[in-house]
């Protein structure tokens, strides 16, 4: 079994130096894409090589409708067309439903927009935080991926690095970690590409149970961001929250989300799950693909739910 990367607590003094490392040029541009501008139309046209069997792989968790402890607010479902015992025999009906669900909880997976993470009064780039007003987003809403996101997906597994089906809560996945599951997988991370870090939360709630993961979590540590910006990735994406709980950061209980969105302009994806994913990337003998992300065109929301398709 691989050893454990080390994971140090960061005051608040360390926290802003690493802050300062990764961030983007402030432009405070209502219409800044963030990393996205890293995928250039080449880089895509360079992803659609990655399919050579045509095999598709949901990246997305089924959507929860009941409560749990990682839940309180599930989604919510009901039929308003018809149904058993109301319908026709003759003649045309409809079924009809309608659902409703808390977009950034800690069950379903979803997209985190740039306007999401607020930090000392500003948005990313050094947007005003103003621009949030009680009828939604009106800077850095998810109307930026409208059009969708499209690019190389890489994924990295912690877990087969460290030889255990999933990481503990609380457990911290680091740049150096990251850096010896690509040598391990014989993948490497580029400029442009989708991250996608297995930590095997989806796995352990599975077969555990749900627990209340507000609380306790395997996540990235903040330092494992440098990496990120040091690859130029686009988009990063999890099986949890990105973030690790307890935070190991003083002050600062998402340092990855203030990192990721808010100084380097990432879209982040939590929550996703990829214990479909794992065995098709074994099974190809690659563990980069050809992804699709299509966020709902939501007018001036703070994120979306979310279907992450991988092709092979």
């Amino acid at each position: 079994m691989a050893g454990r990367a080390q994971t140090p607590r960061l005051d608040a003094a360390a926290f802003r130096a690493l802050y300062g490392r990764v961030g983007r040029p402030a432009t405070g541009g209502r219409g800044d894409r963030g990393a996205l501008e890293t995928i250039t139309p080449d880089r895509v046209v360079a992803a659609a090589r990655e399919v050579r069997s045509g095999r598709q792989v949901s990246l997305a968790a089924p959507v929860e409708t009941h409560p749990g402890p990682d839940n309180p607010e599930p989604a919510g479902h009901r039929m308003t067309g018809a149904v058993a015992g109301t319908i026709d025999p003759s003649g045309l009906q409809f079924a009809r439903d309608h659902f409703d669900m808390n977009i950034h909880g800690d069950a379903d997976s979803h997209l985190d927009a740039l306007c999401h993470v607020i930090y000392d009064g500003t948005l990313h780039g050094g947007a005003d935080a103003s621009s949030v007003t009680p009828q939604g987003a009106e800077a850095l809403s998810v109307a930026l991926v409208r059009d969708g996101i499209v690019g190389r997906g890489v994924l990295l597994d912690v877990p087969r690095l460290r030889g255990v089906p999933w990481l503990e809560p609380g457990e911290q996945v680091s740049a150096d970690e990251l850096a010896r599951a690509e040598a391990a997988q014989g993948v490497r991370v580029g400029r442009g590409d989708l991250l996608f870090v297995r930590v095997g939360h989806r796995r352990r709630r599975t077969e555990l149970g749900a627990w209340e993961s507000a609380t306790a979590r395997a996540g990235l540590h903040p330092g494992a961001m440098e990496f990120l910006a040091e690859r130029g990735v686009a988009v990063l994406g999890s099986d949890g929250n990105n973030d690790a709980a307890p935070s190991a950061v003083e002050g600062v209980d998402f340092p990855v989300h203030v990192l990721a969105v808010h100084a380097m302009g990432v879209h982040l994806l939590d929550y996703l799950q990829f214990e479909e994913l794992v065995p098709v990337c074994e099974q190809e003998g690659r563990w980069s693909f050809l992804c699709t992300v299509a966020p709902l065109r939501l007018p001036r929301a703070t994120g979306s739910p979310v279907n992450p398709i991988a092709v092979f």
